[in-house]
C-alpha cells in the first residue's frame, strides 16, 4: 500500500456551462501569458518600449504553437497514421502534444518577422524573452499531470505520481516527471536571471544558455520516460535532440563572446528619445506646477504683507489721536 503519493485527476476537462475548460490549454495560456509579462519587463529595463514583446509575440506564438504541433506529429507520426488511427486527431492539439523543439524552431521564424517589421536585433529580443520561456514551460508542463500523460518509470518513493487506468496507460505509481522537468525550468529560468545580471549578456547568449540548460535537464529527464518514442542507438530521439542542440548553443555562446562581447547599446530604435521626450514632457509639468507654487507663495506673502500694513496703520492711528487730543486740551 502507497503511504504517499501525488495524485491524477480524475478529468482533464472542467465543464463552464456550454465552454470545456481544458487543464492542458489553461496551463499553456497561463505560460504564454507569464512569458509575455515578464519579457516585457526586462525589455523595458534594456531600453525598449512597453508592449514591444507582446506586439512580436502575436507572431511568434502561432508559428510555436504550429511549429511544436508539427514536431509531435511528425516524430510520434505512428499515432495518428498508423492502421487503426484517425489521422484527423493529429489536429487535436487539446489532447497533448507540443514538441519544444519544434515550438522554439518555429516559432523563432515568427519572431524574426515581427522583429524585422519593427526594426528590433531578434537576439536582443530573444534575450529578454528567454527567463519568461523558462517559466512559461514549467508552467506548461502541468497541462500533461491534467492529461496523465508523459510519466517516467514505476517507483514507490512518497512523491510518485499516481495513473489510473485508461487508454494506453496501466494504472500504477510512477516518476512524475513533469513535475522533475517542472521544475527544472524554474531553475533554468533563475540561472539565465542571475547570469544574464553578472555577465551582461547580450547579441542571443542570455537565450543560448537557456537553451543550453534546458537540453542538459531534458535528456535526463527524458531518458526517465517510459511513453512510446523512437530509439537511435538505444537512446529516444528527443535524448539525441538534447545533445545536439546543447552543443550548437554552447558553441553559439563561445563564438558569438569572442566575436561581438558586450550587450547591445540600443535594442529598440527610437525608444530612448522616446523616453526622453516624456521626461522632459514630465518635467516641465513639474516647472508648471513649481512656477504656479511660487506664484501662490508670493500672493501669499503679498497679502501677509498688506495685512501688516494694515494693522500697523491702525496701531499707529489712536496715538495719533491721543497725541492731537493732548494738544488740544492743552
Amino acid at each position: 500500500m502507497d503511504l504517499a503519493y501525488i495524485p491524477s485527476p480524475s478529468t482533464g476537462v472542467i465543464d463552464l456551462g456550454p465552454i470545456p475548460l481544458r487543464g492542458y490549454a489553461f496551463c499553456i495560456i497561463i505560460g504564454v501569458f507569464v512569458a509575455v509579462w515578464f519579457g516585457n519587463k526586462r525589455w523595458i529595463a534594456r531600453g525598449g518600449r512597453a508592449g514591444t514583446v507582446a506586439d512580436i509575440a502575436v507572431w511568434a506564438v502561432p508559428f510555436g504553437l504550429v511549429g511544436g504541433r508539427l514536431y509531435h506529429v511528425i516524430t510520434d507520426y505512428q499515432l495518428y497514421f498508423s492502421d487503426g488511427e484517425n489521422w484527423v486527431d493529429a489536429f487535436k492539439i487539446w489532447q497533448g502534444g507540443l514538441g519544444i523543439w519544434g515550438a522554439i524552431a518555429l516559432g523563432a521564424v515568427g519572431a524574426w518577422i515581427g522583429c524585422r517589421r519593427r526594426g528590433i536585433p531578434l537576439p536582443a529580443w530573444a534575450d529578454a524573452l528567454a527567463p519568461g520561456i523558462a517559466f512559461a514551460q514549467a508552467i506548461g508542463r502541468w497541462g500533461n499531470w491534467f492529461n496523465q500523460e508523459l510519466y517516467g518509470k514505476p517507483t514507490d518513493l512518497p512523491w510518485a505520481l499516481k495513473i489510473s487506468e485508461g487508454p494506453n496507460r496501466v494504472a500504477g505509481t510512477y516518476h512524475p516527471t513533469f513535475l522533475y522537468e517542472s521544475l527544472w525550468c524554474v531553475g533554468v529560468a533563475l540561472l539565465v536571471i542571475w547570469a544574464d545580471r553578472r555577465f551582461k549578456l547580450g547579441h542571443g547568449r542570455a537565450f543560448a544558455l537557456y537553451v543550453a540548460a534546458y537540453c542538459t535537464g531534458r535528456a535526463w529527464i527524458e531518458y526517465m520516460r517510459v511513453d512510446e518514442a523512437h530509439h537511435i542507438l538505444g537512446l529516444r530521439l528527443n535524448v539525441w535532440t538534447a545533445v545536439i542542440v546543447f552543443v550548437l548553443a554552447v558553441t553559439y555562446i563561445v563564438i558569438s563572446a569572442k566575436v561581438r562581447p558586450g550587450r547591445e547599446e540600443v535594442v529598440e530604435p527610437g525608444a530612448a528619445e522616446t523616453a526622453e521626450v516624456a521626461e522632459g514632457v514630465e518635467d516641465a509639468d513639474e516647472g508648471s506646477e513649481a512656477a504656479e507654487g511660487a506664484k501662490d507663495a508670493d500672493s501669499g506673502s503679498a497679502s501677509n504683507a498688506d495685512g501688516d500694513a494694515e494693522r500697523d496703520d491702525e496701531g499707529r492711528a489712536p496715538g495719533k489721536n491721543g497725541t492731537a487730543e493732548a494738544a488740544k486740551n492743552g
